[in-house]
């Protein structure tokens, strides 16, 4: 029996092409993403219709590149994984036909991933870190806090009530002018920024309860820039670099209180994935607050945090080893839980 299985990797969730070949090793064989930043600038975010013709016209190419750099035929592959969900559901079509397609021609299984799935998955790419753990998850579209338990056991204990952080990051750089993506453009003016110059609130800090709330925080800093316009580069650097303490005194606090409950005597190691994770001011003040709960920190390297081929193929690897495969009509979600079962928080909009 072949001892190393090679799986290939899709991702078309949202505006990054992804093509990655990974083996069952927890080595990344070939790992190629192509940006659409520029497709979406000029419109100050993700434009789906846009997203979905740039993942058609580019992901055959990019598959045959990531195919190339790993020195590896379609008949060398063991599986084909694909995102399935959650996330733009045209661009989740392209990526999801094209699996589908290699894997008939080629008769090989089919592996549906799940987007949120492959992120809290990584570190397990990334160093083979062993089940149960606490996944914090900052994306665009999620942010949330989850008991993983194995592969497709997972218990969600706090969620986003209404933004999710990387979305609250896009709409505060958008209402400053400081272009797309938002994340990374906050983070960098923030550098230079004074973080206590605005007294921004820290939505449900304290509260028993482990769910986020962005919203106020993001209308709190649309008050202070009205109140002091015109703004000086200066004023948007420190109202970047207040918001940002904000985020992190909210994200600690929540995660902090989420080690008290859950980590206790189990010593839970700490797992912090999704696109905002690469955010380096965050990853300081987590490495902080896991430390002071004596809790072991694993965040994949930025690149990784990021949307990428490479979790794709590592979730579909880690289906594979357990026997796992799905039909070829599997369908496309635009919403996928990682726990169902999980009842919404109060107050909560539907992505929650």
């Amino acid at each position: 029996m072949k001892d190393n299985k090679l799986i290939l990797g899709i991702e078309t969730s949202c505006d990054e092409t992804a093509a990655a070949i990974v083996n069952d090793k927890r080595e990344i064989l070939s790992n190629l993403v192509l940006s659409q930043l520029k497709e979406h600038e000029e419109f100050g975010g993700v434009v789906p219709e846009i997203a979905a013709r740039s993942h058609l016209e580019n992901l055959n190419t990019l598959i045959r590149a990531a195919m190339k750099d790993a020195n590896l035929s379609f008949d060398g592959l063991d599986g084909v994984a694909a995102t399935c969900g959650p996330g733009l559901i045209g661009g989740v079509i392209v990526g999801l036909m094209t699996a589908k397609s290699i894997c008939l021609v080629h008769d090989k299984p089919l592996l549906a991933v799940n987007h949120l799935e492959a992120h809290a998955l990584t570190p397990r790419l990334t160093g083979g870190i062993s089940f149960p753990y606490l996944v914090l998850l900052v994306s665009g579209g999620h942010t949330q806090l989850l008991l993983a338990h194995g592969v497709g056991k997972y218990e969600r204990i706090g969620t986003t009530i209404d933004d999710a952080l990387g979305e609250a990051f896009d709409k505060t750089a958008k209402l400053l002018g400081l272009g797309f993506p938002g994340g990374p453009a906050v983070e960098q003016a923030a550098k230079t920024g004074n973080g206590k110059r605005f007294k921004f609130p820290r939505p449900l800090s304290g509260r028993k309860e482990l769910h986020f709330s962005f919203s106020g925080l993001k209308t709190a800093l649309r008050y202070a820039a009205q109140e002091i316009q015109p703004l000086s580069d200066s004023d948007v650097a420190d109202l970047c670099a207040s918001f940002q303490e904000a985020v992190v005194d909210v994200i600690t606090d929540r995660v902090g209180r989420a080690l008290e409950t859950y980590g206790g005597d189990k010593n839970l190691p700490l797992v912090v994935a999704g696109g905002v994770a690469a955010n380096q001011r965050l990853r300081q003040a987590i490495t902080q607050c896991a430390a002071a709960h004596n809790s072991e920190l694993i965040m994949p390297p930025p690149e990784l945090c990021t949307d990428n081929g490479a979790m794709i193929a590592w979730a579909g690897a880690e289906r594979l080893a357990l026997g796992l495969s799905d039909p070829l009509d599997f369908g496309p979600k635009a919403r996928w839980p990682l726990d169902p079962d999980a009842v919404r928080a109060p107050g909560a909009g539907v992505k929650a």
